[in-house]
């Protein structure tokens, strides 16, 4: 079984092909035989991970085995520590008329994380501060991360998913993509 992280740039499908000819995975990963395992949003950037095997795709993909995600989210103003322990205790969403609260999230301010810039600037207003969070859920619900941050009134403008448990960005640049060693994956099987 081979594992590969992969840092997904801003505006790229995370799929291999696409009708529209849109940027997608195969425009990075020339490793023949790979799938990702879960997903990211187009206008959504970071980790993902990259693997042969169905089983583990289907493991890191499941919801039941809580794998836990860290995002830095740069948000629109500065959130209080009221907005922070919401976030915590999880937050009420909904989605095509069903509601449900968010599984309980690590949730902390964070200073600016030195990574590059994104090729599509971010929403900048000079009266409107941003800040960063990191937040880690276990959960992984459609734009999960986005809803919640609104829910506390601090939109997301950019979204970086750093990790997957142990696994992180660390040395890697957009579009790099890197194979995890067998200990990596064997640490992952154990989650």
């Amino acid at each position: 079984m081979q594992v590969y992280r992969f840092w997904k740039p801003y505006g790229v499908l995370t799929k291999f092909t696409d009708e529209q000819g849109r940027p997608t995975l195969a425009d990075y990963v020339k490793i023949p035989q790979v799938y990702p395992a879960g997903r990211l949003d187009l206008d959504s950037e970071g980790l993902l991970l990259l693997t042969d095997s169905g089983a583990f795709q289907h493991r890191l993909s499941d919801p039941r085995f809580e794998h836990p995600k860290t995002y830095w989210a740069q948000v629109e103003r500065i959130p209080d520590e009221s907005a922070l322990q919401r976030l915590r205790e999880g937050v009420e969403l909904s989605e095509n008329g069903k509601t449900w609260h968010t599984k309980p999230a690590q949730a902390a301010l964070i200073d600016v994380p030195n990574m590059p810039e994104r090729p599509v600037p971010i929403r900048f207003r000079a009266s409107i501060p941003t800040a960063w969070i990191q937040l880690t859920i276990t959960e992984g619900k459609n734009r999960q991360v986005r809803r919640m941050t609104a829910a506390v009134g601090y939109p997301t403008l950019r979204l970086v998913r750093w990790a997957i448990g142990a696994i992180t960005l660390e040395g890697l640049q957009p579009g790099g993509v890197e194979a995890l060693s067998q200990r990596q994956i064997e640490a992952i099987n154990r989650w």
